[in-house]
This record gives C-alpha cells, sequence and structure tokens, in this order.
C-alpha cells in the first residue's frame, strides 16, 4: 500500500498528458482560419457536436471537490450524497426543454446579456463583476488549492506548488486555443475520468471482498458493503428526534431528509445548470437540437458520477470502521486518497490521471467563462467598444492568463483559507448564499412577463441578505424552533437551520418580493421575451432520451429509498 507513485504511474500520467495536449493542437490547427472570430473563440459557435457538449458539460462539472468531497460525504453520509447527482440529471432536462430555447431564441451568448436584454444594463453589469470575482476567488482558486493537495498527497507530499503551477499551465494550455479546444480536449478528459474512476471504485469493492473474505470480487464486496453499513444505502435522512446522537443530527444538518427535496437541491442545481455561465456556455453556440441532445447526454452521464466518486467514501467508511484503513488522513475528507493507496502500480497513475483530467478540464472552462464575460460584457462594452475580432480574442486570452495567475497567487499559501473549511464546503457556503436569488431572477425573468428591472436587482440583493440571516442569524433572532424551520443542535455550542432549508426560504421570500415589486410595473414589460409553445416541443428522439433518464432515476429511488 506505498501512497508514493513507480515509475510506470509516471509513465501512465505523461501518455495522458501527451495525448490530451496533442489532440488539443490538432484541433486548434483545425480552427486557425477563424483564429481571430471572436464567437468561434468564445463559443465554438456552430461547430460543437451533441457528444462533446455533453462530455464538455460533466468534465468541467467534475473535479477535485467532487473526487475528494463528495467521496468524503460518502464516508459521512452515504448513498443520500447521490441525489446531487441525479437531481442533476432531471435539472439538465428541465434545462433543456425549458431554459436552452429562451436562450437561443433570443441569441443570448452570456449570463449578463440575458440580464442586459431582460432587465436592463445595470443589472447585466452589477451581475457580470459578480460572477468574475466568484469564478476567480471561490471556484478558480478551490479546484486548484484542493487538486493540487490531493494529487501532491498522492505523490509523496513534497510538491505542492510545483504540482500547482503544472496545473494551471496545462490549463492554460488548453484554455488559450478558445471554447472549441476545451470542449473537444474534454472528450477525452472525460474518458479518462470515467475510465480511471471506475478502476478506483472496482478496485475499492474488490479491496473490501477481500478484507472480509470473498476473495477479489466486487460484487462480493458491494454486498458486504450493504451489510456492514446498511444506513449508507438509505437516500432519506430521519429527521432528528431527542433521542437522536449528535452525529445524525450532524447527518441531517448536511442533507434534511425529505425537506432537501421540497427546497434547496432544486435551487443548487437549477442555479448551476441552467443560469451559470460556466456551464451554459457550452450550449449557446449550437443549435436547439444539437444543444438539447448534449445536455441530456450529459444528464444521463451524471447518473454515472455516484459510482465514481461516492462509492469508494463508502467502501473507506467500512474498511475504517473494521480496523482495515490505518492509511485514512484527514477525516472523511481523506477517504479518496486512502482508497487510492490499494491500487496497483500503474493504474494508480490511471487514476491520477483521472483526477487531474477533472481538474485540468475545469480549471479550463473555468478561465474560459471569465474570460468570455469579461471580454464581451465588461471590455467590449465599457473599455474598448470599438474592439475588432482580432482585439477582442486577444483580450480574451490576456483575461485567461490573468485569472490563472490570481487563483496561482491566492493558493499558494492558501491566503483565502480554503484549507480550513475544504474546497467543497468552501464553494457550497459562497456559491449557496447567492443561488436563491440570482435563481429568481433569471426563472422570473424568463417566465413571467411582468418582471421588472428594479426587482431583479432587489431579488438579488434581498436573496443575499436572506440567505445570510436564516444562516447566519436567524435562530437567535427567531428562536429554534418556528413554523418555517426547527434549528438543531451543531455540536459547536450553537444552533443551525438546514442548509438546503435556508435556500428555500430565502428563495420563496426573494420570489415573493420580486412578485410584489412587479405588479407596481406594467402588465407586460417592455423587455419580457417573446415566448410560443412551438419554443418548447421536444423531438421524438429526445423524448426517448428524457424517458429512459427518468425511469432509471425512478428505479435508483425505489431501490433506495
Amino acid at each position: 500500500m506505498n501512497q508514493n507513485l513507480a515509475f510506470a504511474d509516471y509513465a501512465v500520467f505523461i501518455i495522458y498528458f501527451i495525448v490530451v495536449s496533442t489532440y488539443g493542437y490538432t484541433i486548434y490547427r483545425k480552427r486557425e482560419k477563424n483564429e481571430h472570430d471572436a464567437k468561434a473563440y468564445f463559443l465554438a459557435e456552430g461547430t460543437l457536436t451533441w457528444w462533446a457538449i455533453g462530455a464538455s458539460l460533466i468534465a468541467s462539472n467534475i473535479s477535485a471537490e467532487q473526487f475528494i468531497g463528495m467521496s468524503g460525504e460518502g464516508f459521512f453520509l452515504g448513498i443520500a450524497v447521490a441525489a446531487y447527482e441525479w437531481i442533476a440529471a432531471i435539472a439538465l432536462i428541465i434545462v433543456a426543454v425549458w431554459f436552452i430555447p429562451v436562450y437561443l431564441k433570443n441569441k443570448i451568448y452570456t449570463m449578463p446579456q440575458f440580464l442586459k436584454t431582460r432587465y436592463n444594463e445595470s443589472t447585466a453589469l452589477i451581475m457580470a463583476v459578480f460572477w468574475l470575482f466568484l469564478y476567480v476567488f471561490v471556484n478558480l482558486t478551490s479546484i486548484l488549492y484542493l487538486g493540487a493537495v490531493a494529487i501532491n498527497g498522492l505523490a509523496g507530499g513534497e510538491y505542492l506548488h510545483a504540482i500547482m503551477i503544472g496545473l494551471a499551465l496545462f490549463a492554460l494550455l488548453i484554455s488559450l486555443g478558445g471554447m472549441k479546444v476545451v470542449a473537444y480536449t474534454d472528450v477525452i478528459q472525460v474518458a479518462v475520468l470515467i475510465i480511471g474512476g471506475l478502476v478506483t471504485s472496482y478496485i475499492a469493492l474488490t479491496t473490501v471482498g477481500h478484507y472480509f473474505g470473498f476473495g477479489e470480487n466486487a460484487i462480493a464486496g458491494f454486498k458486504v458493503l450493504m451489510e456492514k453499513a446498511p444506513e449508507h444505502f438509505k437516500m432519506i435522512i430521519p429527521r432528528p428526534t431527542a433521542a437522536s446522537s449528535q452525529l445524525e443530527i450532524n447527518k441531517y444538518l448536511t442533507f434534511p431528509g425529505m425537506m432537501s427535496y421540497l427546497a434547496g437541491i432544486w435551487i443548487i442545481n437549477l442555479n448551476y445548470w441552467g443560469c451559470n455561465q460556466y456551464i451554459t456556455q457550452r450550449a449557446l453556440g449550437a443549435d436547439l437540437q444539437t444543444a438539447r441532445t448534449g445536455i441530456l447526454f450529459a444528464g444521463m452521464l451524471k447518473l454515472l458520477m455516484p459510482l465514481i466518486v461516492m462509492l469508494p467514501g463508502i467502501a473507506a467508511f467500512v474498511l475504517h470502521e473494521n480496523g482495515h484503513l490505518p492509511q485514512l488522513v484527514g477525516g472523511k475528507d481523506g477517504a479518496y486518497s486512502a482508497m487510492l493507496t490499494f491500487l496497483p502500480t500503474g493504474l494508480k497513475g490511471l487514476s491520477v490521471a483521472a483526477l487531474t483530467a477533472a481538474i485540468v478540464a475545469s480549471l479550463a472552462g473555468k478561465v474560459n467563462s471569465i474570460s468570455t464575460i469579461y471580454t464581451l460584457d465588461v471590455h467590449k462594452k465599457y473599455i474598448q467598444k470599438d474592439a475588432t475580432d482580432r482585439a477582442q480574442v486577444n483580450i480574451g486570452r490576456y483575461a485567461v492568463f490573468a485569472a490563472m495567475l490570481l487563483a496561482v497567487l491566492f493558493t499558494w499559501n492558501d491566503v483565502l483559507g480554503i484549507g480550513g473549511v475544504g474546497g467543497f464546503t468552501y464553494i457550497q457556503k459562497y456559491t449557496g448564499f447567492i443561488s436563491p436569488g440570482v435563481f429568481a431572477m433569471f426563472f422570473l425573468g424568463m417566465f413571467w412577463k411582468r418582471t421588472t428591472g428594479t426587482a431583479a436587482i432587489v431579488g438579488v440583493i434581498s436573496g443575499f441578505l436572506l440567505s445570510v440571516l436564516f444562516n447566519e442569524f436567524a435562530p437567535a433572532l427567531f428562536g429554534n424552533e418556528t413554523l418555517l424551520y426547527t434549528a438543531f443542535a451543531n455540536g459547536k455550542g450553537g444552533f443551525e437551520i438546514p442548509f438546503h432549508i435556508c435556500m428555500g426560504l430565502s428563495f420563496a421570500f426573494t420570489m415573493l418580493l420580486m412578485i410584489a415589486i412587479s405588479f407596481a410595473g406594467p402588465k407586460v414589460n417592455p423587455k419580457a421575451f417573446e415566448l410560443d409553445t412551438e419554443m418548447f416541443k421536444v423531438k421524438p428522439q429526445t423524448t426517448v432520451l428524457i424517458v429512459i433518464t427518468l425511469l432509471i432515476i425512478f428505479a435508483l429511488y425505489v431501490k433506495f429509498w
């Protein structure tokens, strides 16, 4: 169980690096004739296939915080954490059928452009600046830091800064070629990610089978997990009672059972997949059918993700509880790295390549979105209004480099304290506070013609303030038991409302406030989008994909309810 990498592991990793780099360069050479076409650079307009869109969505979504953080939640909560992935598949169906037609019909290329078109320029500028700060100082930094720490641990623990620079340079190499290079290299990245992840899960199950006397049998290993940790195979975390332990309360605070499905998990997913430049950008340059198929393909891939990022965590829990995982360091977040120590030489290199693929793809996708928002929504509108396509592409590349440089500087000595709270928690904390207001603003802007620009600005601000109120102050101000919520002891001397419930309450009150303000305006806002039923009709093949996805999700919930 040597944690350090051997020569064969390095060889596998180097082969992965060469293949991705060579393929990326080949794609870049093919688009040289459009090298200075701004839309081709930022959106790969009209050149992405459905499978490239779907693979790129998953590669950009899955990163170190999923491999490390979600595996850790698998160790702590069990299969309940899979709801993030399986509900995401349903959210992607909603986005494909109802959100994307609105974007494409109105020729929306960036999320700030949506806000300017639907509301006003002030709202667009405020949110453009916000998204730039969020993407650089929350998402980019946490992905880079958590990824470097994870790979450094596998490489011996002495190369943190070298790995950090390597990841940043690798992502730069891909992202400087524009969205087409990012998307098509993501196809390789997601293949490596899935294959490497499945190998790790297989080895985890065979290891469990071996330690419990069933030989190296993955199916037997899975049965052992269900037998030894039956509570880890329940989708619904029970509501705590007076007799509940602090551990049981902490699990409910993390994922509050049925209340998650009535509140926060939908807001998290619909905001992330439907109102997020980082994600939607992959589909905004395609035609409607290609975009829809790609998004639904991503939804089907999401069904696989718990097997890759959550199952090793449950295996680590069972091994640890039975004294077979002494190499577990750092609590639940060390679960994935501990399981990688069981991999034989060569396969460990494949798993490191999978982890690297997830990190690099996310970094490249993120800086491409930063570059797109800055160039099209800030620089072109307010700094250099007459910028040519060539100038915009160059500015976009400068923005890519600047964003990555800032990320390296702020993660070099962990200035932001990401290591103290964990990358997964860090991202959820800072993006979750703004999600209710942003989603309310987009949802009402798309589907209610009366929504006004004033309501949008008030909605974003109130959504944030309400999130802070419910998360930080409500128990002290209003008590631990009210008609709206129950706050539970957090084991740290205080009381907390489960985060998902806080999001649901913030969203509900924000919606009511925005609706009330909009009633003071005209019945139809002059900037409202024109919608018609034809936009939302789906072709038979699209219906088949939707039905298959829903049936699989239904079967999974019936099995593990």
